[in-house]
């Protein structure tokens, strides 16, 4: 059997709609041969596409599936038409990353560097902070975070954190300080430090480490945003506590100096996506690049 292509419009209406009444006087329908409509296309597909909350209609994971699918069906309809008129045009596959703010640049741009080639793809990128992802992608209006930081495993949640690389944390600065024969210690107690801020992985990391070695670290600036430590750094406000890909650049160049890793701190970075039933096509391929080595590593 066919599927009945009124009924997915009728579906596509309210799924961007969100509300039966608003949608039904848009199609020049009755609210109520809408909704017949609507159950009719669940009947077919055998799944709920909608859920009611308060007063309006939320897409379950079903009806964000479907909905794709519909805009793509209906945007391929225009693209026809305009093919036809000597404007060509092709459709292609979504995915949607999250980034914590506080994450490397560099890191997202080596995360990214695959996916440039491929033509099949949009990428959609947006940062925020972990909990406002994490949301997003419970709401599957993300399709994978980037973070530095474990997820919660609470309220039921099935998170799935990928390990994508691992990096030495260094004590980096400017090459006039000339600090490279000093010793950790020494450096941090007689230099003025930039760190990251209290919640930042790395910082709780640096001082639990500081602590076992009953060190006093001279603590100038607390930042958590790296391209401003980046900044702060270059501009010789004092030594920082950084993974090198933040300042990968400038290390390169001499800009700055690498004074040494800081013992047993390492930086992580986790890719976290959600099982569902209904995953974006593209992201099995992307997740399997990391499995088998493909994406460049962070300090490359």
């Amino acid at each position: 059997m066919a599927m009945n292509f009124k009924h997915l419009r009728y579906f596509w209406a309210v799924a961007h709609t969100g509300n039966l009444t608003r949608a039904a006087e848009q199609l020049h329908v009755s609210q109520s041969a809408l909704s017949v409509q609507i159950r009719q296309l669940e009947e077919w597909f055998e799944q709920d596409l909608f859920e009611r909350q308060g007063r309006s209609l939320a897409l379950t994971e079903a009806g964000r599936i479907a909905l794709e699918y519909a805009d793509t069906l209906f945007t391929v309809g225009d693209e026809l038409v305009n093919v036809l008129k000597g404007n060509a045009g092709r459709s292609r596959e979504v995915i949607r990353i999250g980034a914590i703010t506080t994450l490397s640049r560099n890191f997202q741009i080596s995360f990214l560097s695959p996916l440039s080639a491929a033509d099949d793809v949009v990428v959609v990128l947006r940062s925020d902070n972990q909990e406002q992802l994490l949301a997003k992608l419970q709401s599957q209006d993300l399709d994978i975070v980037l973070t530095s930081q474990l997820p919660p495993r609470d309220q039921g949640r099935q998170w799935l954190v990928h390990t994508i690389d691992k990096q030495p944390v260094s004590l980096v600065g400017h090459p006039t300080r000339n600090l490279e024969n000093a010793q950790m210690a020494a450096l941090l107690q007689e230099q003025p430090v930039i760190v990251p801020t209290a919640e930042n992985p790395v910082r709780i990391g640096f001082d639990a480490w500081c602590e076992r070695k009953d060190i006093k670290p001279n603590i100038r600036a607390e930042v958590d945003d790296m391209p401003l430590m980046r900044l702060m750094v270059r501009e010789d406000f004092g030594v920082a506590v950084v993974p090198p890909i933040v300042v990968r650049d400038e290390l390169n160049s001499g800009m700055l100096v690498d004074f040494g890793d800081i013992p047993a701190l390492v930086e992580t970075f986790h890719a976290v996506t959600l099982k569902r039933k209904f995953p974006n096509p593209f992201l099995p391929k992307l997740l399997r690049r990391i499995d088998d080595g493909l994406l460049p590593k962070a300090h490359d």
